[in-house]
């Protein structure tokens, strides 16, 4: 530790209504309260703080709360409602308590914070029983307690379980101790890094190579709280369309046209879903961006109008590569107008790119962001749906720069002034989401916006989706993808998927049978692959095909659950996929489980992650669980060995559940929802939001979308089902609603639909058939029972 510069003593040098300021000869901190919840600390090596800027800072303006202040010689105090921060002047240390008093979090009593020339650091007291979670895209296990993190978006070629850094940086992470949980964000673009616990296992430490120690403390004490916090200052996904949420198809590449045709035809004629076809930089002339090969796409218009009377939007890659030609019209008006990064001495940088050198877009600056967003225009305008940003961590091929990057001291022009790419690096690919983002609005300012892109930075969940990157088609890669997956939504990047089978080699069948089943429950569901065969879902045979095609249908009968889990992330922060310790922190066995997670509210997904397996340990957290495919009841917290034949990955529903869903379709928009299902899973009193709209517009934001709370009171002698009136202007379609209670011992002597009993249909056909009554079944021990889709609340009761 010699090398590092203690920041010494402070003394209190200003106080404004929700802040403290501290100073030296040396060093400036300034601790803020921005929620009663939340604070922010600044520090630098001089002596004042500079101008406030940030990329990943959502909400800056917050509501003014109570905040009392108290001191005497040796320390100075900030309490809210809910925390209270306890500065010690010398040396200077900072420690978060709670409101009753009890310690959450402190500055090492050895090391608080210091400087190492350029370089910033902050040590921090790490308890034996505290673990840690988040930090964005890791392949390691969920608990990073004991290893060594950096933030440093790269492209790693390969990666595995150790791997470190991978392609997105989120300086965000959730500690947990005996079931509280705080959380820490450090607002820095910057090379970051976290040590925890693998230099001095009672401290944990993280800090930066440049720039301000600037960073969040979120005082929990519930996990959900933390992540429901962090992304309100970061910022939610938006909503997006609904075709999204679909299967899509994809390899490197699809092309010329005809085979572009052949797999759609396929899709359709084999009876499978699909919504989303993905073209690779094949389609391009000589892969200059925004432009197409006309030998092998000779009338793209019209071939993605086709496309789209089949149901299939036509998503296109991008990437931050231009090649240089003067020819090219893309790389003439970049140079002309000074649009590209600059290498320290003011010439233009170049890389090697996927075809011969190559300038990037400098998109840290306003006037580049208005270029590229122009540049869609014409391919929005031909009919392409959607995009995919890649090699924006950023990648220069050829090793030219440090990393197979940029230049570190090259340079951008952005809004407070030039910086050095060691200061944007992590924001790069952030940034061009967001002009590609600004680029689809401008042509199509009424449609949601879809990008998935591979690297981002904290917040860049408002701009785009995320995959987790050129993963490969091993047992391996399918267990590291759920941590992996888990950790991104515990960071705020709710809307994420992993290439279904792996990017390389060719899976088994089995291998790629079991991973469509478990990345159809995530929330991007993609195949991808460079091949050399085709990881269609027909690829492995007729029972693959069918085992597939059956875990897509599953997938589309679930998106009226999908896409609410997809509203109630845009309004709370929470992941849409999850792991089991944001929902069970004080049971560490459910917070040590890396290969089971939570889909939803609801779903349990417990996938089989080894070669040959037939059957698994579950572990079911406390209360009750369904299979959902036999309806049989299980009793957490408990572990248990299940069966698990290839047909059917082991898949539970927590009891309280209500699931909504619909008939089968071949793509998102084929058909209105008709019947609209509601699963009942009865115990007690339980309820749950329903959410829909017209799945494309922004008109929700004005209040044409349909909300509605079902309700569930449940006793031996009787199951009422409420769904609540209508709220918003969004009218679907009439339709009929179905409502399955599960797991009823005995048939229901009479059912009421309002204030009339309904009929009971001796058979399917007739239930089927009928507008309205009821039919029991006696070897699932289910009640079903139908009637139209009314804008009034409906109350529905099941009489033993």
């Amino acid at each position: 530790m010699a090398e590092w510069e203690s920041i010494g003593g402070l003394e209190p040098a200003g106080k404004k209504a929700n802040e403290l300021t501290f100073s030296n000869a040396r060093a400036t901190v300034v601790i803020k309260v921005l929620a009663p919840d939340l604070i922010r600390v600044r520090a630098v090596h001089a002596p004042s703080l500079p101008s406030d800027h940030s990329y990943a800072v959502f909400k800056s303006d917050w509501p003014s709360g109570k905040v009392d202040f108290s001191s005497d010689r040796k320390d100075q105090k900030i309490r809210t409602e809910r925390l209270e921060v306890r500065v010690q002047l010398s040396p200077f240390r900072v420690a978060f308590y709670d409101a009753k008093g009890d310690l959450i979090s402190k500055d090492s009593d050895f090391q608080g914070i210091s400087w190492n020339g350029d370089r910033v650091r902050v040590w921090k007291w790490e308890p034996a029983d505290e673990h840690y979670f988040g930090f964005g895209e890791k392949s390691t296990p969920l608990d990073k307690r004991g290893r060594s993190l950096v933030m440093w978006n790269r492209d790693p070629e390969d990666f595995d379980a150790s791997s470190e850094p991978l392609y997105e940086s989120v300086p965000f992470f959730l500690a947990l101790r005996r079931g509280r949980a705080y959380g820490l964000f450090l607002g820095n673009t910057w090379r970051t890094s976290f040590d925890l616990g693998s230099e001095f296992p009672d401290v944990y430490s993280f800090g930066a190579e440049e720039g301000e120690l600037n960073y969040y403390f979120f005082g929990g004490p519930d996990p959900k709280q933390v992540v429901s916090r962090f992304t309100e200052l970061v910022g939610r996904i938006a909503l997006p369309p609904r075709w999204a949420l679909g299967y899509i198809q994809s390899r490197y590449s699809y092309y010329p046209e005809s085979t572009v045709r052949f797999i759609a035809e396929n899709f359709r004629h084999r009876e499978i879903p699909c919504d989303g076809l993905f073209l690779d930089i094949d389609f391009m002339d000589g892969y200059r961006i925004f432009t197409w090969d006309k030998t092998r796409f000779p009338d793209p218009k019209r071939m993605m109008s086709d496309l789209r009377q089949q149901g299939f939007h036509t998503i296109a890659i991008v990437d931050p590569m231009v090649t240089v030609d003067p020819n090219y019209w893309v790389y003439k008006q970049g140079l002309d107008n000074d649009y590209f990064v600059k290498k320290a001495d003011g010439t233009v940088f170049t890389g090697k790119g996927w075809g011969d050198a190559s300038a990037y877009p400098d998109f840290a600056s306003p006037k580049v962001h208005d270029w590229w967003a122009e540049l869609f225009k014409e391919q929005l305008e031909q009919g392409v749906a959607a995009y995919l940003t890649d090699m924006n961590e950023p990648v220069v091929i050829a090793d030219q720069g440090p990393a197979r990057t940029f230049d570190l001291d090259a340079v951008h022009h952005t809004e407070v002034g030039p910086r050095s790419h060691a200061e944007i690096h992590n924001v790069y690919g952030m940034l061009e989401t967001l002009a590609t983002r600004e680029g689809m609005l401008r042509v199509r300012p009424n449609e949601r916006p879809f990008i998935i892109t591979r690297a981002t930075f904290a917040g860049g969940q408002r701009y785009a989706a995320q995959w987790s990157g050129d993963n490969y088609g091993t047992w391996d890669h399918l267990r590291l993808s759920m941590p992996m997956l888990n950790g991104m939504g515990l960071s705020g990047l709710q809307f994420v998927g992993a290439d279904i089978g792996g990017i390389v080699p060719v899976p088994s069948p089995e291998l790629y049978t079991g991973w469509m089943q478990t990345g159809l429950l995530t929330p991007f569901a993609w195949t991808h692959s460079l091949g050399p065969g085709n990881l269609e879902p027909w690829g492995f045979g007729n029972r693959m095909e069918s085992i597939n095609r059956e875990s897509i249908k599953l997938r589309y009968r679930l998106l009226p659950y999908i896409y609410t889990a997809f509203w109630e992330a845009t309004q709370t922060g929470q992941p849409i996929m999850r792991p089991l310790l944001l929902e069970y922190p004080d049971d560490w066995t459910a917070v040590g489980t890396n290969d089971e997670y939570l889909f939803g509210n609801d779903l349990l997904v417990a996938p089989i992650v080894k070669d040959y397996d037939e059957g698994r340990s579950v572990y079911f957290p406390r209360g009750t669980w369904y299979d959902f495919w036999t309806d049989r009841r299980y009793i957490g917290p408990a572990s248990v060995e299940l069966n698990a034949p290839l047909e059917r990955m082991p898949l539970f529903v927590r009891a309280g559940a209500i699931l909504p869903s619909q008939q089968d379709m071949q793509c998102t928009d084929q058909f209105p929802i008709d019947r609209l299902t509601f699963d009942v899973y009865p115990e007690g009193s339980s309820s749950r939001e329903y959410y829909d709209d017209d799945g494309v517009s922004f008109a929700y934001q004005k209040g044409v979308y349909l909300r509605q709370r079902i309700s569930v009171e449940s006793s031996p002698e009787r199951v009422s089902v409420k769904i609540s009136q209508r709220q918003g202007s969004f009218h679907p379609p009439k339709r009929s609603i179905v409502v399955r209670v599960h797991l009823q011992a005995s048939e229901p002597r009479a059912v009421k639909v309002g204030n009339m009993e309904v009929s009971r249909h001796a058979s399917v056909k007739a239930f089927q058939e009928s507008a309205m009554g009821w039919m029991y079944d006696v070897d699932s021990k289910t009640a079903w029972v139908k009637f139209a889709d009314e804008e009034t609340a409906m109350r529905i009761a099941l009489v033993y």
